[in-house]
């Protein structure tokens, strides 16, 4: 442990159980000596990520509804009477129908589509307007995205649209928050045995799929992804800000599959 996160104190949004990317991002952060503290929503995930959070010496646990202000009001102010300030936050937060996952994008219900792009997309921008006062001496803020948001993407659909807008949300952010020396970046993994990859329909082919043609002919780890969210929320990453950056062992790069896989 090279204590990077030493004296730091952030929010990590979004973990299910103890294969979620969330998590992993947690645990790499606990690691290098940050104070953490988890956000679930509703009983059922508390049950889930409070020994979670407790294995990583955490007791900090608040429940929040990204669709509901009241909600959110109490849990930044919560934060705020507690700790005082932040110096991070991981939103590791996405939902849509997964039943129009599958099928033909054109037929995305309204109602669907602006449930998606609210929880998926507009949670972040809520969140970063709520951080920019716990973070008077700057901070990180990032944020979870996909390769489907720029290339069409089997049983994604509406999914793209979404991470497409966070995408260029975290580009807007990112220069409304530069000046208070908040950097707001986004990290896009390949293919994850996680629960939400799971919800996608063909997964395991698509996992299978990018670990045979990526250049590193592999999938991306938990711990790799990590990595990069301490480099991002690390002094390290002081100068980055409004990217998205690729952990994807290199997939994003290829035009076609591997020669061998034609």
């Amino acid at each position: 442990m090279a204590e990077l996160m030493k004296g730091k104190r952030g929010l990590v949004m979004g973990v299910a159980n103890d294969r979620s990317i969330a998590w992993g991002i947690a645990k790499a952060l606990a690691e290098e000596g940050a104070e953490l503290a988890f956000s679930y929503q509703g009983e059922a995930f508390g049950k889930r990520v409070q020994p979670l959070a407790e294995s990583l010496g955490s007791s900090f646990l608040v429940d929040v509804d990204v669709t509901d202000d009241a909600s959110m009001d109490a849990a930044f102010a919560r934060l705020k009477d507690e700790w005082g300030s932040l110096d991070f936050i991981v939103h590791a937060i996405a939902y849509s129908d997964k039943n129009e996952l599958a099928g033909r994008f054109i037929n995305t219900t309204r109602e669907n589509f602006k449930n998606s792009l609210s929880i998926s997309c507009f949670s972040l921008i809520d969140i970063g307007r709520r951080a920019e006062e716990l973070m008077p001496n700057g901070g990180s803020i990032i944020t979870l995205t996909y390769a489907g948001s720029n290339r069409v993407t089997p049983f994604y659909n509406v999914m793209g649209v979404a991470k497409a807008a966070l995408e260029s949300s975290v580009r807007y952010l990112a220069n409304d928050l530069g000046p208070q020396g908040i950097r707001v970046n986004a990290i896009s993994p390949g293919p994850m045995k996680t629960l939400a990859g799971a919800a996608i329909g063909g997964a395991r082919k698509t996992f299978r799929h990018t670990e045979a043609n990526s250049p590193l002919r592999s999938n991306a780890t938990l711990e790799s992804i990590g990595g990069t969210a301490v480099w991002l929320s690390s002094d390290y990453g002081a100068c980055t800000t409004g990217e998205t950056i690729m952990v994807d062992c290199g997939y994003h790069v290829l035009g076609m599959p591997q020669t061998e896989n034609l």
